[in-house]
């Protein structure tokens, strides 16, 4: 079984069945589900085997585990974007009392506060929540595994503790506060802390054999923050575009791009694999494209939201089993697969409507130096600086209004660029950081630290 809204070619439609027909098959799910987005909505729905009897289509709820946390960072991102905290806070500061306290916000978020993988005590996925019913339960008495700030070490007691947070903060429970803050405003009225019909029913299947029995559903208590959640492939989806474009009544674009911002560091091994993880989503690079997005997995379900930001493309995949399908293969492939066969058609090029004399005067070519580099104005009013051959820095830069620019990504992220001008007005040099950029190499009028020979440029007898 399979619907779609008819945007994506045949061709396209037919190979993403494919892929999750080889997957629900070989990795032998009772039903596999997913969604495709692009260019801001839903374009394509694919399931294969039934749920209770039928076909399981856009609308039938899978648990999502661990993609909870990505729901759970959005509403603390919210709280920062209100002013009420600083990513930076010891968490001591908005929840006292926790033996965990000297860790900051920042450093929950990104699994980086050095707290172990799991709660104490009996495995918390297949027994009820009534067993922890206090975060000292949740993180028993010795909560730390490794230094904190010091690497990335996933921890499932870390976003309870960011839950608590949540609720500390609103003075409502976290499913309340989810609900009001996130679910309503984007639209998610299938996403839910309890399960509602039509939902699917989670199995374990035989390793060595094609039979299966059924996988318990409990409640995850003081947990529910860090994986309690059920939802769709169409509300997932919808949330995969909120995740790349924003939304004012959530969060800015400019809070979900922090979101999707790698900021914990991850061991030699996550790094050959191209792996890290940003404030509530993992980042990977793979095959030359840069994907960003949330597993998740309960006894009796796996789940993958995925998305590439340069190629507009999102897939979410869902299936109701504890082991089978690699879901996040599925959702990179899915991905893939549109991007590959319709690669995205950029805006068309429009100039300017205006720039300012001082601002176009910067353009062109600048040496740090003997690096070459080109300056370049662009359509959305900010000015681009990279080199003009091999690799290097480059960055962007936002414009603050007093003559001054900002960078906004990679090395001079947060850097302050400025055109330093002569007597007689004239640009002399760029100042970036205090490194100094001029129009020759080594210009001898321009201050360059150290100075520069007085013979200058010559060659070797």
């Amino acid at each position: 079984m399979t619907t779609s809204q008819g945007d994506l070619l045949p061709s396209t439609r037919r190979a993403l069945l494919h892929r999750i027909a080889v997957a629900q098959s070989e990795g032998r799910a009772p039903s596999l589900v997913a969604a495709v987005a692009r260019g801001g909505r839903v374009v394509w729905h694919g399931a294969r085997s039934s749920v209770d009897g039928h076909g399981p289509d856009e609308n039938v709820q899978y648990r999502i585990g661990s993609i909870t946390k990505t729901f759970t960072a959005v509403l603390v991102l919210r709280l920062r974007d209100e002013g009420l905290l600083d990513l930076a806070d010891p968490l001591e500061k908005h929840l006292p009392g926790t033996s965990a306290g000297t860790v900051t916000i920042a450093q929950l978020l990104a699994h980086s506060g050095g707290l172990a993988a799991e709660s104490p005590g009996p495995w918390w996925e297949r027994t009820p929540g009534s067993l922890r019913p206090e975060l000292a339960d949740v993180l028993g008495e010795q909560p730390f595994r490794h230094p904190v700030g010091r690497r990335f070490h996933y921890s499932n007691p870390g976003y309870t503790l960011l839950g608590a947070l949540v609720e500390q903060v609103r003075g409502a429970a976290w499913a309340d506060v989810l609900r009001r803050e996130v679910l309503e405003p984007l639209g998610l009225g299938r996403t839910s802390v309890r399960p509602q019909s039509p939902h699917a029913g989670g199995w374990a299947v035989h390793p060595w054999a094609d039979v299966l029995v059924p996988e318990p559903t409990e409640d995850l208590g003081r947990m529910a923050a860090a994986g309690q959640l059920w939802s769709t492939t169409a509300d997932l989806a919808r949330f995969a575009v909120f995740l790349m474009h924003g939304d004012d009544r959530v969060l800015s674009e400019e809070s979900v791009r922090e979101m999707r911002a790698p900021a914990a560091a991850v061991e030699a091994a996550d790094v050959a694999d191209g792996y890290s993880y940003g404030l509530g989503l993992e980042v990977r690079h793979q095959d030359g494209r840069l994907l960003v997005g949330h597993s998740g997995s309960l006894p009796g379900f796996l789940a993958n939201l995925v998305f590439a930001v340069e190629d507009d493309v999102a897939a979410v995949v869902l299936t109701n089993c504890t082991s089978g399908p690699v879901a996040s293969a599925v959702g990179a492939d899915l991905v893939r697969i549109v991007a590959e066969a319709e690669p995205r058609i950029p805006e068309p090029w429009r100039p300017l409507r205006e720039v300012e004399p001082a601002t176009l005067e910067l353009a062109g070519q600048w040496y740090w130096g003997t690096y070459a580099f080109g300056l370049r104005v662009t359509a959305d009013g900010l000015i681009s600086l990279e080199p003009l051959s091999g690799t290097g820095r480059r960055s962007r830069f936002r414009a603050n209004g007093d003559g001054t620019w900002t960078g906004l990504e990679g090395y001079y992220a947060g850097e302050l660029l400025r055109a330093v001008q002569r007597a007689d007005g004239t640009v002399s040099h760029l100042d970036l950081g205090s490194f100094v950029f001029t129009r020759q190499p080594y210009d001898e009028e321009a201050p360059v630290p150290g100075g520069v020979d007085p013979d200058g440029w010559r060659g070797i007898g």
